[in-house]
């Protein structure tokens, strides 16, 4: 068997000084792999690929601008209407209107139709006004033939005894005006305590919700009022 001849001592630091240059330089282009082995077996560095997992790195945070940064102004609210709010105007059928009339009551008469909630103002030739109107609740209807014996404009309204028991609440009196229950006229029927008169309630036109007397809308009971005089008939079937 053939005997390698040992290197000299200045050969051996020699080389291995050229090691580890080369070894380090590797380390800091992050290759340690098979370039490294074959410094050591030929002394050579020939070019040498490396694929390895790519360092990992905190993620770098962007620097925001002031615009950036400053929150949106809220959107503005809009008010809508809940579906269970009460509408500010009767339906359609309940506004004033020329109909036919086949009844045999005189011209000038007034026929309030409570189930219906209708008002009629009897005119010649077959035809009638039609107003939409809110009637007694149950418990508080009431049928007859009254006259009309007096008419307000934006009367003043004094609440019955009977009603002052049943609402406590009430005041005594109040003044005519917008706010007043009795709205913009009245007429009073006979020497009841009935009366037709308007409403600052429109929406309750059409619906059974007064303790007896005849509501209509504002606008409507001006134009009964100012077609109708004192000592008019009214049937309330």
């Amino acid at each position: 068997m053939r005997r390698v001849p040992a290197l000299p001592v200045a050969a051996c630091l020699a080389f291995s000084a050229l090691a580890l240059s080369a070894g380090a330089a590797a380390a800091a282009n992050g290759e340690l792999g098979g370039g490294f082995i074959e410094l050591l077996m030929t002394g050579s560095t020939g070019p040498t690929k490396f694929i390895g997992r790519p360092a990992m790195s905190s993620p770098i945070e962007p620097v925001q601008t002031p615009e950036q940064t400053a929150q949106p102004d809220p959107a503005p609210q809009v008010a809508t209407l809940s579906p269970s709010e009460p509408e500010t105007e009767p339906a359609a059928e309940f506004r004033r209107q020329e109909v036919d009339y086949s009844g045999r009551e005189a011209p000038g008469t007034i026929v309030i139709d409570t189930p219906q909630k209708f008002l009629f103002l009897v005119e010649p030739g077959g035809r009638a006004i039609r107003y939409g109107v809110g009637v007694g609740r149950p418990g508080f209807e009431w049928s007859g033939v009254k006259a009309i014996t007096r008419k307000a404009e934006w009367p003043g309204w004094t609440p019955p005894p009977q009603m002052m028991l049943r609402r406590p609440d009430l005041p005594a009196h109040m003044d005519g005006g917008p706010d007043n229950p009795l709205g913009a006229r009245a007429l009073y029927l006979g020497s009841s305590m009935y009366r037709i008169h308007g409403t600052n309630e429109p929406e309750t036109i059409g619906r059974d919700v007064s303790s007896g007397c005849i509501r209509m809308m504002n606008e409507d009971v001006i134009d009964l009022y100012n077609r109708v005089r004192v000592g008019t008939k009214v049937i309330v079937i």
